[in-house]
């Protein structure tokens, strides 16, 4: 094997071939430093005298399915400048690690087709060898994201395990990068993003989150000139919670067996959009007979329609009037339900509205949520949360789950 056949196949730069050594159906490349390219590794200097050497077996590129290996004399010398003796430096390996640049660099690419155990496997290393090749990238490139640009971002807790086990996302919504994920859930898992946000002198101009009230004082003593925007996603979602709890009373109230059966398993048709409703399995008449036996569920369900068109106005002093006359008609229906959100509309009245001045939301951070839940069960789990939180820093890079 050639010096330059070394350099352009195995990216080695500055050895010499010596021999090929086969054991095992692997292929072992046996390569040496001139003396007169020894230096100390500390000062650089060349004013050293050999020590003996050490061999030093590093993993390479593969040849078709067979392993190779190339196996370094590694030189100590004594340094002169330093008077101290030490190894010189392996340029194409990173110290204490089993395999050269051009190996990690291989192994990353398979990364991106493959789970860690198929790269693991076509290779023949340990998987952990693979999960550090893709961490140690990670870390590198998406460990700090760059806050300085940031102008419009989104907030919101996503659940990535069983146990109440959650992170806190921060959305760049211009570039859909993820800049940040926090333990927990809550003010307090934003503590080291809004330190770090300080430190950019970032100015965000909008925020969405939802109505949480932990989230309206850290937005507000932490970015008072931004627009906050409350997530009309999260409204119509709280909405159907409500709606979910006053059907399932109002199932317990019925005493006549033949209403019971038509309310029941209308749950989901009270959810529906209704342009979503299938005509070929009778839904939209299946929800008429059911909205039909009671009053304060057809008031309730038509007025969740009667919300959604909030969002739809072509201006805000229009979406302002329509807001107003659902509260007003809210309070005054007599559904104990109905005036307990009406309350909290009025009470967010300023945020909902808010989407006027920046059309934003946190519904990027929905499609992040199932791409995260994917990625996640391809992995059947991890037992590395900070590889985890890198994992989800990096995953708008692709457009499949796997990133390395």
């Amino acid at each position: 094997m050639s010096t330059t056949l070394l350099y352009n196949m195995l990216g080695i730069r500055g050895y010499e071939y010596r021999r090929t050594d086969y054991h095992g159906g692997a292929a072992s490349f046996v390569i040496e430093q001139p003396r007169a390219k020894y230096r100390c590794s500390q000062c650089g200097s060349a004013a050293v005298y050999s020590q003996g050497h050490k061999d030093r077996l590093l993993h390479s590129l593969p040849i078709g399915s067979k392993q190779t290996f190339v196996c370094v004399k590694v030189a100590r010398v004594a340094c002169l400048n330093c008077q101290v003796t030490r190894q010189v430096k392996v340029p194409f390996a990173d110290p204490w690690r089993t395999y050269t640049h051009a190996f990690e660099r291989y192994a990353r690419d398979l990364s991106r087709f493959g789970t860690i155990q198929d790269v693991a496997d076509h290779l023949g290393v340990s998987w952990d060898i693979i999960k550090d090749i893709q961490k140690r990238h990670l870390v590198r490139k998406y460990s700090k994201p760059k806050l300085k640009n940031l102008k419009e971002i989104a907030i919101d807790e996503l659940s990535i395990g069983k146990g109440h086990h959650y992170v806190t996302v921060v959305l760049n919504l211009r570039s859909g990068a993820v800049v940040f994920v926090g333990d927990g859930k809550g003010a307090e898992a934003l503590g080291p993003f809004w330190r770090r946000l300080r430190a950019a002198h970032a100015k965000v101009k909008a925020v969405a989150t939802d109505m949480s009230k932990a989230y309206i004082k850290a937005v507000r003593d932490n970015l008072p000139k931004a627009i906050h925007v409350f997530d009309h996603f999260h409204v119509i979602k709280l909405y159907n919670e409500k709606l979910r709890a006053l059907r399932r009373d109002l199932y317990r109230e019925l005493t006549d067996e033949h209403e019971r059966k038509l309310l029941k398993g209308t749950l989901w048709l009270l959810l529906k959009n209704p342009e979503n409703l299938d005509d070929e399995r009778n839904e939209p008449e299946r929800l008429a007979e059911a909205l039909d036996l009671n009053t304060p569920l057809t008031k309730a369900y038509y007025m969740k329609e009667e919300l959604r068109q909030i969002w739809r106005q072509t201006t805000k002093v229009a979406a302002r009037r329509l807001l107003d006359s659902w509260i007003r008609r809210a309070e005054a229906s007599g559904v104990s339900m109905l005036k307990r959100f009406a309350a909290t509309l009025r009470e967010h009245r300023d945020g909902i509205l808010a989407y006027y001045d920046c059309r934003i939301s946190t519904g990027p951070l929905e499609g992040l949520n199932n791409k995260i839940q994917t990625m996640k069960r391809q992995a059947y789990g991890f037992r590395d949360p900070e590889f985890f939180k890198l994992k989800i820093l990096a995953i708008h890079m692709t457009k499949y789950a796997l990133v390395g």
